[in-house]
């Protein structure tokens, strides 16, 4: 849950989005620069930040009265030369943080660092994270902690699609464009395990008020809605005239997450009272009309 130290939105001077180049990154920044917000992006083409004197050098580009929004990252963390890399990105955060404080950072997590649960995953569920993403970026969250004692908001995502994103991984994104090729939609097993998917606008427009409204604590970036893999499949197959076939294949380990990984997502409608998050179906809808467009251009 949040706690808001602005009783209504204010925005801040500058807005500092390291790893602005990135989806999410990029998301936040449009959004920002879109309602005038004064934003200075950082991507790893600007500063690399798991070099030696990173901290140095961001410390350099910070002013006091900046907003961080720190989102840079190895990611997925795969192994443990990424964790090494990944931690060495936040040393140097925190070594910034410690000699020029902003006025806020919000950082980006993932809702990896949860275990996994039978019932709908809220804010106060257990951090104990089964996979080194997960454990990555609760490791990060605690060294910031220690590290900065200014408004502090931790933005924990689920799984993220829409228009820019870059990944092939399994999901909406990679369905979208097999159907748009007119390829089969290869699901594992028969895709029957539920999951949350948020777009990445509503992301982004969360972050923005948080930003606005100087929240601090923890909230889940969620949609609230678990859909199987084979739902959004069929959705995305019936989206292209051309015949789209979904198909099943034998799974090659277990189902991640028992099947099962639900969100509560009413700290955001208690944080931000009429904030509007889309439905998978109003989300996927307006990607494929995003890149209709695209094409006609």
């Amino acid at each position: 849950m949040l706690k808001h130290l602005n009783t209504e939105e204010r925005k801040p001077k500058r807005v500092v989005v390291l790893g602005h180049s990135g989806f999410i990154g990029e998301a936040i920044f449009k959004t920002l620069k879109l309602h005038n917000v004064p934003v200075k992006g950082i991507s790893s083409k600007d500063l690399d930040m798991t070099s030696s004197d990173a901290g140095k050098r961001l410390t350099e580009k910070l002013e006091v009265d900046d907003v961080l929004v720190f989102i840079s990252a190895q990611a997925p963390c795969k192994n443990s030369e990424m964790l090494i890399n990944n931690i060495q990105i936040a040393n140097n955060v925190c070594d910034a943080l410690k000699k020029k404080p902003v006025s806020q950072v919000v950082y980006m997590s993932s809702d990896a660092v949860y275990r996994d649960s039978k019932v709908p995953i809220s804010e106060a569920s257990c951090a104990e994270p089964n996979s080194i993403h997960g454990v990555m970026h609760l490791a990060r969250e605690v060294m910031i902690k220690q590290a900065y004692f200014g408004p502090l908001a931790i933005v924990r995502s689920t799984l993220v699609y829409g228009l820019n994103d870059p990944h092939n991984g399994y999901g909406p994104n990679r369905f979208r464009r097999m159907a748009k090729n007119g390829e089969d939609i290869i699901l594992f097993g028969e895709g029957e395990e539920c999951r949350d998917h948020i777009h990445v606008e509503d992301i982004a427009n969360l972050v923005e008020k948080i930003i606005f409204f100087k929240s601090i604590g923890i909230i889940n970036a969620v949609s609230g809605e678990t859909v199987s893999f084979r739902e959004l499949a069929n959705f995305l197959a019936l989206s292209f005239d051309r015949l789209v076939t979904v198909k099943s294949s034998p799974r090659s380990g277990p189902m991640p997450h028992n099947g099962y990984r639900a969100f509560d997502n009413s700290a955001i409608y208690k944080s931000f009272p009429g904030f509007v998050i889309k439905s998978w179906k109003e989300g996927l809808a307006l990607v494929n009309d995003q890149f209709r467009a695209m094409d006609h251009k």
